[in-house]
């Protein structure tokens, strides 16, 4: 019989998370090597003497993190991992030795990762349905519409017009199965359209969209970030067309940008013949007070590129992001399909499915449900943060996105502190990885998420990092 944990029927901790932290252990020990098959979810099921749903969710964890694969018609196997899972797993007490970013394969107990889900509540029933709905459309195997689905388009136009206050139609809006794809050929677009070769960006902030615009030959020039948002002057007397923002909830701060500052921003695209992009990356989840409207439907036909993803407010393994253009740059766009011969990138299954999804109205009640549970998990942090440590830290970045921001009083180090939690088996991320221009600052700021972490373990946590950074 296959080995199994015992589950602890007393314990708060739900069946799923329990099954999901037992094997992601033994996978991570290399107590199952690669290519072990994993039960059947039935016979697991029936094993442990529960229903499938638990069993799922723990394998549906495991495979988006890589530990397990699903193969058509055979079943789950595990994957081969990285030497350095085993290397981390044979002593946990070793320094890291790269610099200290949101990727880091360490098993933890408390894992307040940045940006993992919460798949407690996804309607697994209904999207298999529409699923298969897809499967069966008359060419749903064909290639699609390289612009994205119709159909999704329209649905994502009308969602967006409706919740965050946009002015666009389905022929502005692009599909892509990810954000570095979407970003490469933003780039391509605004160069090809006489935008110049500089891209604004707030410093810190998030690297991939810069990162991608870097590679591409655009020399990234980093702008300091106010209390209410990036600076404007800089964006004048550097002599650069286009920005790049987040003024929901801005990487990492946390900030939101006032109407006044953007209008501002509108004002200096207006000035200078420029272009904003828009990153509204988790834009659907704010927890107290109101949203502001987005930069892109202040103003008809904004000189703004909108960016948004399903993978938050889904899943990520579904791998449909999105773009909306203003309609300057449409033609560019089109002509670059032609010259690129450009084709789908994200799944048609997936985009058909989501249409489906969105257009029956799951998407609206799934979005409220998980709206629910990140507030609640939001203020336990929060309460737990401040209830723990007192005046020895400060929270900033609250009230939206998935993770805070926390800011240490301590003479120690950045890396001691990390280490120590580490070893207590907590996930600290540092802010530091998010600046663009190596920081001079001393202050300590941690990121943290509480997306991914079980509710049951999030003052736990807490309780526990107080203890091995500041023990009585």
């Amino acid at each position: 019989m296959f080995i199994a944990p015992k589950l602890d029927e007393q314990s708060k901790t739900p069946f799923y998370l329990q099954l999901y932290e037992f094997f992601k252990q033994e996978i991570r020990l290399g107590n199952l090597s690669p290519n072990t098959r994993m039960p059947s979810l039935r016979k697991l099921a029936e094993h442990l003497n529960v229903s499938t749903t638990p069993v799922e969710l723990a394998f549906q964890q495991l495979v988006a993190e890589g530990f397990i694969k699903s193969r058509p018609k055979s079943g789950y196997y595990v994957q081969t991992l990285h030497p350095i899972y085993h290397k981390y797993a044979v002593s946990s007490k070793q320094p890291p030795t790269h610099r200290i970013t949101a990727r880091d394969p360490h098993y933890y107990r408390y894992d307040f990762h940045i940006s993992k889900n919460d798949f407690s509540t996804f309607p697994h029933r209904i999207w298999r349905g529409l699923l298969h709905d897809a499967l069966d459309h008359a060419d749903g195997l064909q290639y699609g519409n390289p612009q994205g689905e119709p159909a999704l388009r329209q649905s994502i136009a009308t969602y967006l017009r409706r919740y965050r206050g946009l002015r666009c139609t389905p022929d502005q809006v692009i599909v892509g199965a990810d954000q570095y794809i979407l970003a490469s050929l933003l780039s391509l677009l605004l160069k090809h359209s006489g935008s110049g070769n500089r891209l604004g960006i707030e410093d810190p902030c998030y690297h991939l969209v810069p990162a991608t615009f870097k590679n591409h030959g655009y020399e990234v020039v980093p702008i300091p970030l106010q209390e209410d948002g990036i600076q404007i002057e800089p964006l004048y007397s550097s002599n650069i067309n286009v920005v790049y923002t987040a003024p929901s909830h801005q990487f990492p701060t946390g900030l939101m940008t006032p109407i006044a500052k953007r209008i501002q921003l509108l004002e200096w695209a207006n000035d200078s013949q420029g272009f904003i992009i828009e990153d509204d990356y988790g834009g659907e989840f704010r927890y107290h007070g109101r949203s502001i409207p987005s930069i892109q439907g202040l103003v008809e036909n904004s000189p703004v590129i909108y960016l948004g993803s399903f993978s938050q407010a889904i899943a990520p393994t579904f791998c449909i992001h999105y773009m909306i253009l203003p309609n300057s740059l449409l033609p560019t766009y089109h002509q670059l399909k032609w010259e690129l011969y450009l084709e789908h990138s994200a799944s048609r299954i997936n985009q058909l499915a989501l249409h489906q999804f969105m257009e029956k109205g799951h998407f609206e009640k799934h979005l409220r449900r998980m709206r629910q549970l990140y507030k609640r998990k939001h203020d336990i942090l929060i309460r737990s943060i401040q209830e723990q440590f007192q005046d020895r830290a400060v929270i900033t970045g609250t009230d939206a996105g998935f993770h805070i921001l926390l800011t240490v009083h301590d003479q120690r180090s950045e890396a001691e502190l990390v280490e120590l939690a580490r070893e207590a088996e907590i996930r600290m991320t540092p802010m530091s990885f998010t600046w663009w221009l190596p920081s001079q600052r001393n202050e300590l700021h941690f990121i943290i998420g509480f997306g991914g972490i079980a509710e049951e373990f999030i003052d736990e946590g807490i309780q526990r990092l107080k203890e091995v950074w500041f023990p009585k």
